[in-house]
């Protein structure tokens, strides 16, 4: 399967320039999947209103989606049924989309807004079993355990590292640990540029094969866009 992962620029706030961008991340990499960093659509504000699936705003990444084949992974506040509010990936296809997992290890300030996910939670694509993690999960060894034992091909991290060579190292290792100890690869998009609260970043969003090998890794600049095929 054909995976990108994506570092695009962040507009703070502003839902419908981010899906533009995204929308051209998709077309440009013309990949089955197309992995977007931790609160892709808003940046990393935890007073960010929340996205809704059917938001209007989406119109042109699931344009884009429909006219690639692909699915996007997008990062957003999201309001489930119940009202409560959750750090999210949504998986975008050509028709429409859809909250596929809620993160579950919050950490600082997220927990005075945002409601932990309950679950691991596992998005099969094309026979592929593509376990999800958001940030603070890919960081915690129990969660990738957590999913792994839900029978997974490839752990898919959407994240924000902080900038600087020790926070690249630990996001490095972070990745190939997960590599090595569950067997499978691993797929990061994380923040480049600013996003939010966060004035730097690190990027480096890139791909991890089952062995801990780096397969191919982006710098630290916006909007890069690096694709890998898993096999």
């Amino acid at each position: 399967m054909t995976v990108a992962v994506a570092q695009p620029r962040c507009v703070d706030l502003d839902v419908a320039a981010n899906a533009a961008l995204h929308s051209e991340a998709v077309l440009r990499a013309e990949a089955r999947l197309v992995v977007f960093p931790e609160f892709s659509l808003t940046g990393y504000d935890l007073a960010a209103p929340a996205v809704a699936a059917d938001d209007p705003r989406l119109a042109p990444l699931v344009d884009a989606c429909r006219s690639t084949g692909a699915t996007a992974l997008v990062g957003a506040p999201w309001r489930g049924e119940d009202g409560r509010e959750y750090i999210a990936t949504l998986a975008v296809t050509g028709e429409g989309a859809a909250p596929a997992y809620a993160k579950t290890r919050l950490h600082g300030a997220e927990g005075l807004r945002f409601t932990p996910g309950e679950k691991p939670a596992v998005l099969e694509i094309d026979g592929w079993r593509l376990g999800l993690a958001v940030c603070r999960d890919a960081a915690v060894p129990r969660h990738a355990a957590e999913t792994a034992a839900l029978g997974i091909d490839a752990y898919v991290a959407s994240t924000l590292y902080g900038a600087g060579p020790e926070q690249s190292a630990r996001r490095d290792a972070h990745m190939r640990e997960r590599a090595v100890e569950h067997g499978v690869w691993v797929v990061l998009s994380t923040v480049a540029g600013p996003s939010g609260a966060y004035r730097e970043t690190s990027g480096g969003s890139g791909a991890w094969s089952p062995d801990g090998s780096l397969v191919a890794q982006a710098g630290p600049e916006p909007g890069a866009v690096v694709i890998v095929t898993l096999g």
